[in-house]
């Protein structure tokens, strides 16, 4: 056990390593931005201090404003662009005139960096437009230095500044709007994966609904019509058997009950309950003359007797009206061939349609997958692909009296 406790502990370990860098971006820019303006402010307030000799107070008082500045940005981008804008003019005219002509001025190195800070962190969080007019403000403010002061040389700062922070400025520009595209296409994909999350739960709902409706509440209505007339129908019926046949068609009455009552459940609001009987293979020539009416050219043999089960009826129909989706989508315009066969124990539905290397529904995909189940629960099969002639053959075979279809599927 204590080997066991030790193991989790070790696991545990690298997660809270992990967690020591914040996950937000937001606190993520801050800490990066206090770590930024303790290091600038550190460094500007002796250099103006002792290099430049300005007073010690006021030097600390406008450096603080000036390396805040990227910091409060953050949560207020007018105020930073007043607090570096006041401090980038004030602090050039703190200092002694001597020391300006032998340093640069009125850009210092660490006032340089906090400009481009500022910049960089105001266009990075909050757009190009703020940070274009801290920018403007920022580079007029070294100008305005200079003007108060023609005597002192500051031509060349002034321009290695503003060429410096121009550079910055559009790296911000760029990278900012990159992660904004970046944020918009993960939202997007997000929001697209829930909707195709949720059609396809509205799509499964319903289709189980369908199925139920069409199967098995049409054999439970036969059943209590059956167990209902059953003493009308059977002269000399024994009272016994007749109270067994009541009890029976009242069961199928409360099956029914049930069964409507899960068809509202898993049928959305905007759709409407099918009162249409169960689709079977009397319908493929509709099928086929509603895809004919949509431009394809379709023919259709069919040679199928009578006595074939419900649910493979259901799954006949459904199968061809997949294959030829398929067809219609895949390989437009090309002339499509349906085959509806059948013997003393089997029922095969053939579509054929040219192929041009393009399977008629990927093998990846939903539509095919979706016939395999359908065939696989009644002890049936389907298959799919190209043959020699170049055509795309989807073939189905099926049991006309299917014996176990609920166990016979994939578990």
């Amino acid at each position: 056990m204590r080997a066991k406790k030790e193991r989790k502990e070790r696991r545990k370990k690298p997660s809270r390593r992990l967690r020591l860098w914040p996950r937000d971006r937001t606190t993520a820019l801050v800490v990066i931005l206090a770590a930024i303006a303790v290091v600038l402010y550190s460094v500007l307030v002796p250099i103006h201090a002792a290099a430049y000799g300005s007073p010690v107070a006021v030097t600390m008082t406008l450096g603080l404003a000036a390396v805040g500045a990227p910091l409060v940005s953050v949560r207020y981008p007018n105020l930073a662009i007043i607090l570096f804008t006041a401090s980038s003019v004030l602090i050039p005219l703190m200092v002694a005139r001597d020391a300006a002509v032998g340093a640069p001025w009125p850009w210092s190195v660490p006032m340089l960096i906090a400009f481009a800070v500022v910049v960089a962190a105001i266009t990075f969080r909050h757009g190009w437009r703020p940070g274009l007019i801290q920018l403007v403000l920022g580079t007029a403010a070294g100008v305005t230095a200079a003007v108060m002061l023609p005597s002192v040389p500051s031509g060349n700062s002034l321009i290695v500044t503003t060429s410096i922070v121009s550079g910055v400025y559009l790296v911000a520009v760029l990278l900012a709007g990159r992660l904004r595209l970046g944020e918009e296409l993960t939202r997007e994909r997000a929001h697209t994966a829930k909707e195709q999350s949720r059609r396809e739960l509205v799509e499964e709902r319903t289709r189980i609904a369908r199925e139920l409706h069409d199967v098995v509440a049409h054999s439970m209505s036969l059943i209590q019509v059956q167990a209902s007339t059953a003493r009308y129908r059977v002269p000399d019926l024994a009272s016994e058997a007749a109270s067994e046949f009541d009890d029976i068609a009242a069961s199928a009455r409360g099956a029914l009950t049930e069964m409507r009552r899960i068809l509202g459940v898993l049928r959305t609001e905007d759709q409407t309950a099918e009162l249409a009987p169960q689709r079977g293979i009397d319908d493929v020539p509709a099928l086929v003359e509603t895809i004919r009416r949509a431009g394809a050219a379709v023919s259709l043999s069919q040679a199928v007797s009578d006595e074939v089960s419900a649910a493979t009826q259901l799954a006949t129909y459904r199968i061809t009206q997949e294959a030829l989706s398929n067809a219609v989508r895949h390989a437009p315009g090309s002339p499509i061939s349906v085959s509806l066969m059948a013997d003393d124990t089997d029922v095969t539905v053939t579509i054929r349609n040219e192929y041009d290397g393009e399977p008629a529904g990927s093998p990846g995909g939903h539509g095919l997958r979706g016939m395999t189940e359908r065939a696989t629960l009644l002890g049936g099969t389907v298959t799919a692909g190209p043959d020699a002639a170049g055509f795309w053959i989807v073939t189905a075979r099926m049991p006309r009296h299917p014996i176990t279809p609920a166990t016979e599927g994939p578990q």
